[in-house]
């Protein structure tokens, strides 16, 4: 990223990268360089690069002439390498060109990955300052893009001698009229990963029902104890049509698209959660339906993901 001054012709900030994605998590390091071409002799106050974690939401409710506005800030970490360190008589930088290299590691811990949303975001970004005294500071910014795995936690207790999230199981009844099966592989998907789901139903009513399965996500904004919420449906499928009186196993997969949101679960103020909801349609009766929790994980949690489940569920 490049900006341009009066005295100083050019300001450029690049970081290395350290994988395809050119993305970062905790406890990497962070690396780069600073260069600017200086017209003239330039005496600097301060120069440093920094690197920031900020969450913020905002948003408002009331009528246009009477408003109501919410917010709220919390600050992960703020970290400095300097060149010239502040607070310090001004250091003379000669005429030319000039390169500075940096390094900075990110602190370890929990901490929640990149997001944009209509109400909030979670940003992660690197700035290069150049303060003088009686000028405008110069400074060139870039964002760093952070999907992070450490706020990944377990939706359902793991029974590790079968395998299964034994306490999650769901039954739904309606009239009695049916029975249905389902079962879902898994419950940590990474972006493009297919969500592979099976419904068996026994259908004993005198209507037709169709199964749908919808992928969906919500978003929770906080301040204190407001709330803000978004949803929005990822993807969906209809299945084949199970007629009255009849029994079918029906299939269907969901692929994850690329511009899909993380999970979120480590950030006090603000949240992204995905669920698969699994519904059967029928004309002029309630559509019984069954939400189960996912993970959106990034794709370097899916290469040592830990145990896995089976999610499973019956209705009758």
């Amino acid at each position: 990223y490049q900006r341009t001054m009066l005295t100083i012709k050019d300001l450029t900030l690049t970081y290395d990268a350290i994988n395809e994605e050119r993305t970062f998590s905790e406890g990497d390091t962070l690396t780069g360089t600073v260069t600017m071409c200086l017209k003239k002799d330039t005496k600097v106050k301060s120069f440093f690069v920094k690197l920031k974690g900020d969450a913020n939401v905002r948003w408002s409710r009331g009528i246009p002439t009477y408003q109501i506005t919410y917010k709220a800030h919390a600050r992960y970490f703020k970290l400095k390498y300097f060149f010239i360190p502040e607070n310090t008589k001004d250091t003379e930088i000669s005429k030319g060109n000039h390169s500075y290299k940096f390094s900075i590691k990110i602190p370890s811990g929990s901490l929640p990955s990149s997001f944009h949303g209509a109400h909030g975001r979670i940003v992660y970004r690197l700035e290069a300052k150049l303060s003088r005294s009686w000028r405008l500071d110069s400074n060139v910014k870039q964002e760093i893009n952070f999907p992070t795995f450490t706020n990944i936690v377990p939706v359902g207790q793991v029974d590790k001698d079968i395998g299964i999230f034994s306490k999650r199981s769901f039954h739904i009844v309606v009239s009695c009229e049916y029975v249905w099966t389902f079962f879902i592989l898994y419950i940590y998907f990474s972006i493009g990963q297919t969500v592979a789901v099976t419904v068996k139903v026994k259908n004993t009513s005198s209507k037709d029902m169709t199964p749908k399965f919808s992928l969906r996500q919500n978003v929770t904004y906080r301040v204190l104890d407001s709330t803000k919420y978004s949803w929005s449906e990822i993807c969906k499928l209809v299945g084949e049509v199970i007629e009255k009186k009849s029994e079918k196993t029906v299939s269907c997969t969901l692929k994850i698209p690329p511009d899909t949101i993380l999970s979120i679960q480590n950030c006090e103020i603000l949240s992204v959660e995905h669920y698969l909801k699994v519904y059967l349609d029928i004309s002029f009766a309630s559509d019984p339906e069954i939400k189960f929790p996912l993970v959106i994980a990034p794709s370097s949690f899916m290469l040592n993901p830990g145990p896995w489940g089976i999610f499973s569920g019956q209705g009758n």
